[in-house]
């Protein structure tokens, strides 16, 4: 593949960290030497990264399914994977819509490769941070109905946000944004131990060239989370919200956890 223009692939890239745990092909051997620099202080990081998909393929199918949602906005999508979101969408709803949203240009060219013949979805390169960009722009436009609703997604990404920029100012502007009876799911990289969130702060942000934010407490999801009536089970380590069978390895330890829920907006 011919890399979009100003590509460093030297530079470690969180979407293509997470492809490289997730045993995907469009990565590079900076992005796996910081997989593996970080395994060796959180060994769990490739059974949370499974767990962490597992999740995302089981909220999408339930707000399919039991809550009537045919249109997605994905915030920080990620590399296309497998069971990506207008997959399990529209296996439940074919009619459903969905706008990848990252501003990795390679998730650009790669996921616009794939969902070409989709007519259904869409692949915006943008700063997930860029809320009025985002509403305005021509996918969106073209494919989410605002009088319909809506569920927004920011699954493993607030951790990329510094606190400068204010994450939770950032849910509650997009949650402003969404109509009557929409949805959000967040969920973030949170750990209780202060040690292993400084190092993988520090660590993550030299790696990426500070294109990182912090790893957080769950205090901190619970604030994101306050524009949202959150529907059972709450917020939860995400391997246990609405469990199904075994499909991924259980995480061996706890060093950190990927922590959130969903929730519909509250009016």
């Amino acid at each position: 593949m011919d890399l979009p223009y100003g590509v460093d692939v030297n530079t470690p890239s969180v979407a293509r960290m997470y492809d490289s745990l997730l045993g995907g092909q469009d990565n590079y051997p900076a992005d796996r030497a910081a997989c593996a620099a970080l395994l060796e202080h959180v060994p769990s990081m490739r059974e949370l990264a499974l767990n962490n998909r597992q999740f995302l393929r089981r909220v999408v199918h339930t707000l399919a399914s039991e809550y009537g949602i045919r249109q997605f906005i994905d915030h920080g999508s990620g590399l296309p994977t497998q069971d990506n979101v207008h997959e399990v969408a529209q296996r439940v709803h074919p009619e459903s819509r969905v706008v990848y949203i990252d501003n990795d240009p390679i998730v650009r060219r790669i996921g616009g490769v794939l969902l070409e013949r989709n007519t259904n979805t869409a692949v915006l390169e943008e700063d997930m941070r860029e809320t009025k960009k985002i509403f305005a722009s021509e996918p969106v436009r073209r494919l989410i109905d605002f009088t319909e609703p809506v569920a927004a997604l920011f699954v493993s990404v607030l951790h990329c946000i510094p606190d400068s920029d204010r994450p939770d100012d950032l849910v509650a502007q997009v949650a402003d944004r969404l109509p009557a009876g929409s949805m959000m799911v967040v969920c973030q990289l949170i750990s209780d131990s202060p040690q292993i969130r400084d190092f993988v702060t520090t660590f993550m942000a030299e790696q990426t060239r500070g294109h990182w934010g912090r790893v957080r407490e769950k205090s901190d999801v619970a604030r994101f989370c306050t524009p949202l009536t959150l529907v059972e089970p709450g917020l939860v380590e995400v391997s246990t919200w609405r469990p199904g069978g075994n499909e991924v390895p259980a995480q061996r330890t706890w060093e950190w956890e990927e922590y959130g829920g969903s929730g519909f907006v509250k009016a």
